[in-house]
């Protein structure tokens, strides 16, 4: 990077920039010329979707048998069969296309800025914005939004661990680079991608988007992401129908080849019945669910980065929240300025505007942290009136700032402000009355940040060891009442079985008395130093029964968060600050807020619009209801599919024809998924929404073996009235079972959708039910039609019709007893495996995104 071997005036004007940034007009021109800070967009690719749907190798084999059966000479079934498939592959493509837009609708409101000059005054501008010769201001906690070549630093430090792997902080400078150097060596240059871990700065953009470093990693690595949980199972869920379809077809493929049947004839049945016993449209029943859930979401505020995590939301047992924004209102007030014996203190105020550290534009704080903004809206708050000759920034270690200033009255004087305990531990000799002072403050619920100062004569260059022998000149109060609403919120949580328990940097009393204002039962408090004095079998036991973490560092709250997770259990982290990082990773679910630090967003999973429990209850059930139904189709598929494609295998070894021609096993499979498309609308039973539900394969085997051989025994009992009552031929037998098939199959989901009593105790949607029913007439239509004689249909004798109706009643009747017998013995939650982390090369990406218009 030839910028990082200039000198700071030659790398702007190599950029045609100034230190004072550019104009609006010249990055406007820039950034239709060089494009956005993206490297990922979120454009939906019609034919990426295409592809898709017609890459399973089952679909693509049917599809070249088929055309090798219309040049051997049977072009009516090539044709039906192909007719049947593209029917089949518009569905779904239809379905996951409109999922796509909704992943894109749902990205446009995901938004990651940073405050820039732009005719010379700071402000707020969209990452995606940002255009070689912008100067941007970095703070702690900040991703670096793009290539920098540094201008002004203090103490600013980098976590260059993506890029290199190197965990230890990296120490930036202005000064230019000398002699050869690669991306390790680039002291002058902040990266994208990389976090602010001390101090802060200003640069200049040298790169964006895929010309950055980052960039040209996260391109390179392509934009294939983690697998969730969901994904998981249903990949497992893929491979237990793949062992039943390859054990069936290859059985029914080796009876018709035994029995000397055309060869063309038994690979297409063959095939017919693998593609029949897979729920082809399962992929776009889930897009579906997603689709519509995330559109539900965004309506109340939710985002997730991508619509497969919706269902990860439902899953969690445990959230370990913080207290500011979630429980609390969030709008920090300034409450007093107080002396060390609790009297208001105009001194403690001015020098605490001292160390502010906020971007000022026509006297309005821009960009800093809450406090500080919060400070100025203090009465008689001004612009500090004095010069900065140094400064150490605020890290979560010392848990303060200092800086140095020289006073209008020619003293230099340091100035630290910080968390009480730690600069009362630097102060000599504090007034006796201050800890009372400090514990009347806690006990009223303020946040308190005290002022302490010294003379600094002839000091210019501040390190930590000049934190000592202050003067304490008092306290900053500020206010963050209780949200009227966060007890409702809470109890609504506990409603859905989850546990609820808060992290803080605060003080345990004030963080005490906010929970025992929201009525939340408490289970014990523990803070930072108890932590640290436990190991981890021990701090897991307290743990558990803890509500409250209080003066927990960022690597304590990521501590407690792994030890919280095990097996059967799913945590969930809600936080906005740059200390909260760590723990978001550390989550089985990440939660944070649009308004939070670039950090926090980044680790998350999901982004509330609205920092409120109840947002996240409405996420939480969300996601509950999109696993039940698709759990729903998942088991009335599996087993009306095997029971289907048993009975064709046991028909076929009888029979002295096929029991159900390849267009008709196909043609049946379509009606049938099309009609389960309406799932998603689904109802879903309160008690299926009380606790999470994981996938367990051995549940899914045991349920399609019961119910599959009970749907079979109806078969064959059809089979019998077939050939026994009517003497059915080929045609008049294919066409009985196609109808009674269809038809029990389809019915069927009004039993399998709920454990309750169907309609009685349980109402499906009427989407859902018109959809079933509509497909059933279908089913009877069809061999009425002109189109029977193409499909190898026949009108059915009346009496068939009247022996269906007699049957129907009692095959869902015994499905009814089934349920009985099946839930009570295998009522049980599923062990659930432990998740790990995703890599964090995908997920910093997702800050540097934009969706295409």
């Amino acid at each position: 990077m030839r910028a990082a071997t200039l000198p700071v005036d030659e790398a702007l004007s190599l950029l045609t920039g100034t230190a004072g940034g550019l104009t609006h007009a010249d990055a406007a021109e820039r950034l239709a010329r060089v494009g956005p800070n993206a490297v990922r967009d979120h454009r939906t690719r019609a034919w990426s979707v295409l592809a898709r749907q017609v890459r399973s190798p089952l679909l693509l084999l049917l599809a070249g048998t088929a055309v090798v059966s219309f040049f051997v000479g049977e072009p009516t079934t090539a044709i039906i069969i192909g007719v049947i498939l593209a029917a089949s592959v518009g569905l779904g493509f239809g379905n996951e296309y409109r999922a796509e837009q909704a992943a894109r609708a749902m990205h446009t409101r995901l938004r990651h800025t940073v405050v820039a000059l732009r005719d010379g005054r700071p402000e707020r501008v969209d990452v995606t914005d940002l255009v070689p010769g912008d100067v941007v201001r970095l703070a702690l906690g900040a991703v670096v939004p793009a290539d920098l070549r540094l201008m002004h630093v203090v103490g600013l430090q980098c976590d260059e661990s993506m890029l290199t792997g190197e965990s230890v902080p990296v120490d930036k400078s202005a000064d230019p680079v000398v002699g050869p150097h690669g991306v390790t060596e680039l002291s002058s240059c902040a990266l994208m991608g990389t976090i602010v871990r001390g101090g802060s700065g200003t640069g200049v953009v040298v790169a964006t988007g895929g010309r950055a470093e980052f960039g040209r990693i996260a391109l390179a690595l392509g934009t294939r992401q983690p697998e969730t949980d969901f994904q998981v199972g249903l990949r497992k869920f893929s491979g237990l129908l793949l062992q039943v379809a390859l054990v069936l077809t290859t059985l029914i493929l080796v009876t018709n080849l035994l029995l000397q049947r055309p060869l063309i004839d038994a690979i297409l049945f063959s095939l017919a019945i693998a593609v029949g016993i897979t729920p082809q449209l399962l992929p776009a029943v889930v897009s579906t669910s997603l689709a519509a859930g995330s559109r539900r979401l965004a309506a109340s505020k939710v985002l997730v980065k991508r619509l497969i995590c919706i269902e990860d939301l439902g899953d969690l047992d445990v959230l370990v929240t913080d207290k500011t924004g979630t429980l609390t209102e969030g709008a920090i007030t300034f409450a007093a300025a107080l002396d060390g014996a609790g009297e208001p203190s105009d001194a403690t105020l001015r020098l605490g505007l001292l160390a502010t550290d906020v971007d000022l534009r026509d006297g309005v704080a821009v960009g800093g942290n809450a406090l500080d903004v919060a400070l100025y809206g203090a009465p008689g708050a001004a612009a500090p009136d004095g010069h900065r000759v140094a400064e150490l920034p605020f890290d979560h270690e010392r848990q303060m700032c200092t800086v140095v200033v020289d006073l209008p009255d020619g003293s230099r004087v340091l100035v630290t402000k910080g968390a009480p305990e730690a600069v009362l531990a630097r102060c000599t000799d504090p007034p006796a009355g201050v800890h009372d002072v400090l514990e009347r403050e806690f006990a009223a619920g303020a946040r308190v940040v005290a002022v302490a100062t010294r003379p600094a004569t002839g000091l210019v260059r501040l390190t930590a060891a000049d934190e000592r022998g202050l003067r304490l000149v008092g306290l900053l109060a500020f206010r963050d009442r209780p949200k009227a609403d966060a007890a409702a919120s809470l109890a609504r949580l506990a409603a859905l079985g989850v546990t609820v328990k808060v992290a803080t940097g605060d003080n345990p009393l004030v963080a005490q008395k906010v929970v025992g204002d929201l009525g939340l039962p408490s289970g014990g408090t523990l803070t930072g130093i108890d932590v640290d004095g436990m190991d981890d079998a021990q701090l897991t036991a307290a743990a558990e029964t803890a509500t409250v973490f209080a003066r927990v560092s960022p690597e304590q709250k990521a501590r407690l968060v792994g030890l919280l997770r095990h097996p059967g259990r799913a945590v969930g982290f809600l936080g906005d600050g740059v200390n909260d990082a760590l723990a978001l990773h550390a989550a089985d679910v990440g939660i944070s807020v649009d308004t939070a630090s670039d950090v926090a967003k980044d680790a998350a999973d999901v982004v509330l619009l609205e920092k409120d429990l109840g947002v996240l209850a409405d996420g939480i059930t969300e996601g509950r209801r999109i696993f039940a139904n698709t759990i729903k189709y998942v088991l009335m598929g599996t087993s009306s599919n095997f029971g289907n494609m048993f009975s064709a295998a046991g028909a076929s070894a009888f029979l002295s024809f096929l029991p159900m021609l390849p267009s008709q096993i196909l043609l049946n499979n379509l009606l049938y998924d099309a009609s389960q498309l309406a799932i998603p609308t689904d109802h879903v039973d309160s008690e299926q929404l009380r606790r999470p539900s994981h996938w367990d394969i051995g549940f899914i085997r045991r349920f399609m073996l019961l119910f599959g051989l009970i749907s079979s025994l109806f078969d064959f009992v059809t089979f019998a009235v077939m050939l026994g009552v009517f003497q059915a031929g080929p045609d008049l037998f294919r066409t009985g079972w196609f109808v009674e098939s269809l038809a029990t199959q389809t019915l069927v989901i009004f039993a399998v959708r709920t454990r309750r009593v169907p309609f009685l105790r349980s109402r499906p949607s009427w989407q859902l039910t018109t959809a079933a029913l509509g497909i059933v007439a279908v089913g009877f239509v069809i061999p009425m039609t002109p189109l029977a004689g193409p499909l190898g249909f026949t009108p059915l004798p009346i009496g068939f019709f009247l022996v269906l109706l007699a049957m129907v009643p009692v095959y869902l009747v015994l499905i009814e007893l089934g349920k009985l017998m099946f839930y009570a013995e295998h009522e049980h939650v599923p062990p659930r495996p432990d998740r790990g982390t995703a890599r964090r090369i995908h997920r910093r990406a997702g800050s540097f995104s934009r969706a295409d218009r």
